[in-house]
């Protein structure tokens, strides 16, 4: 499936109403950290399929999402359930430390 972009526009159908967990990166272009993040997330939006879906918001365009989730840095994880918030990772991260996350929320 790989990781799906998503927007104010597209928020609700993507994540909101998805039938699957959501792991949401918000990220931004200038941001070093969420550069090396991208190849690691989208190895695992592979690995997870079906799973899990994984959706990348870009924070400079979506404003009053990154405000709704109370992001203050990115890269910014958040891990959602029906909506609802079930994780969160704010920094960069490894892979391995990365896949462990998203196993404890699997169990």
């Amino acid at each position: 499936m790989g990781v799906v972009k998503v927007n104010t526009e597209n928020f609700e159908s993507e994540v909101k109403s998805s039938e699957v967990p959501v792991i949401l990166k918000f990220w931004a272009s200038w941001c070093g950290p969420c550069k090396a993040l991208a190849p690691i997330f989208e190895e695992l939006s592979s690995e997870y399929n079906g799973k899990f879906k994984f959706a990348s918001l870009n924070a400079e365009h979506s404003p009053e999402l990154v405000s709704k989730f109370g992001v203050m840095s990115v890269p910014c994880i958040v891990m959602l359930k029906e909506g609802k918030e079930i994780g969160r990772i704010t920094g960069s991260v490894s892979k391995p430390v990365l896949k462990e996350k998203i196993e404890r929320v699997l169990q």
